[in-house]
Order: C-alpha cells, then structure tokens, then sequence
C-alpha cells in the first residue's frame, strides 16, 4: 500500500462524503486530505514534504477550475517532479473539456460522476488499485 495521502479536490458535501464512505468502505487507509477550492489545494502541495499518492479532483470549482490547476501543476518545475496522479473526477465531462485535458496538460484518468454509488464504488476501486500496482516516479 503506498501510504501517502489521497487529495480530494471538491467543492460539494455530499460528493465529497461519498468519496470518504467509498474509500473507508474499499478499506483505503491513505489519510483524506479535502480542499473545496484549488488555491488552499494549491497551498498545500507547494508547501508539504509529503509525497501524496493521488489527487482527485472536479472540473467545476470556485475560484480557479479543476483545468486551470492541473495546468499551474505542470507549468512548476517542483510539482511536476512529484509526479503525483492526478485524476478529473467531475459531473462535467464534456467531450471538449476531456479532450482538453489530455491534449493541453498530463492527466492520468478522466471519470464523469455516476449518480449509481455501486458505479461510483467501482471505478474508484479501479483507480486506487491501479494506482496501487502501478511503478511511477517517487511512488515508493
């Protein structure tokens, strides 16, 4: 189990407490790490010693968008040697904004919201364990 924490990037309650009751369900035991808004997220990435294990993040968020912050992550020279997953998690899914994201910046997955939480379940198992197996930089 890679033991860094998992950032949940979301700006809504419920969705963001689902995530938690999948993980705790998935028996993750990564410590959640929740930002509403990518500024405070943004904050914490620069100045933390952790080397967190994966970010999942919305599209639509207050102050800056989930686009906009994976770019300002590729752009800094530090954040990028992390090397840290990053997923788009988000009800908005458009074919242009998932093209965006893997034509413009380095995106590591694009999932659109289910409203089914067995779905949801599943593909946030299918995330983590991926994750979990696959050899990346700094994913000792």
């Amino acid at each position: 189990m890679k033991s860094g924490p998992i950032i949940i990037i979301e700006d809504d309650a419920d969705d963001k407490e689902i995530m938690e009751d999948i993980l705790k369900e998935l028996e993750i035991e990564n410590r959640i790490i929740w930002f509403s808004n990518c500024p405070a997220a943004w904050e914490y990435l620069k100045t933390t010693s952790d080397q967190p294990f994966i970010i999942f993040s919305d599209v639509n968020l207050p102050m800056q968008n989930g686009i906009e912050f994976k770019k300002q992550i590729d752009e800094d020279d530090y954040l990028r040697k992390k090397s840290i997953p990053f997923i788009f998690y988000s009800t908005s899914a458009s074919q242009e904004v998932v093209n965006t994201a893997y034509t413009k910046m380095t995106v590591q997955g694009f999932f659109q919201k289910s409203a089914d939480y067995g779905e949801i379940k599943r593909n946030i198992d299918l995330i983590i364990r991926y994750w979990q197996a696959c050899r990346h930089p700094n994913a000792a």
